[in-house]
């Protein structure tokens, strides 16, 4: 079952690693992808930085989540120039309640699965999630 109310996690915000609060109320693109760095996410990631003018001018904040930690995150940010909110579900309580949890069978390791959430007023208005 998806949490619709929110969450706290420590992310990348404006260049600096802090605690990310995301309460479901505003407009919300949620992009969990996998790894920081890999060619992949690198790839998806920057469609979105790219894009993000548009999203902006539609009123939708951007938030890419993933597994990795709050530093890698930040190197991640700053190589590629993203310039949105990046969150670090260590722990993968949101992977797990958006129920996009993963296992890497060879490593036994938990990751996102692919997907984009659009959250308005505290309801999915959009979802679609890549196996």
């Amino acid at each position: 079952m998806v949490d619709k109310t929110g969450f706290e996690a420590p992310g990348c915000e404006n260049g600096e690693t802090k605690k990310i609060t995301f309460q479901g109320k505003e407009k919300t693109i949620l992009a969990f992808f996998p790894g920081a760095f890999t060619e992949t996410c690198t790839k998806e990631m920057t469609v979105f930085r790219d894009n993000l003018n548009k999203f902006n001018k539609l009123g939708a904040k951007v938030i890419g989540i993933s597994v990795d930690t709050p530093f890698a995150l930040k190197e991640f940010a700053e190589q590629n120039n993203f310039d949105f909110t990046l969150v670090s579900d260590t722990d993968k309580q949101i992977i797990e309640n958006y129920e996009v949890k993963t296992m890497i069978p060879d490593l036994e390791y938990e990751i996102a699965t692919r997907a984009v959430f659009i959250i308005q007023k505290g309801e999915i208005i959009y979802s679609e999630v890549l196996d």
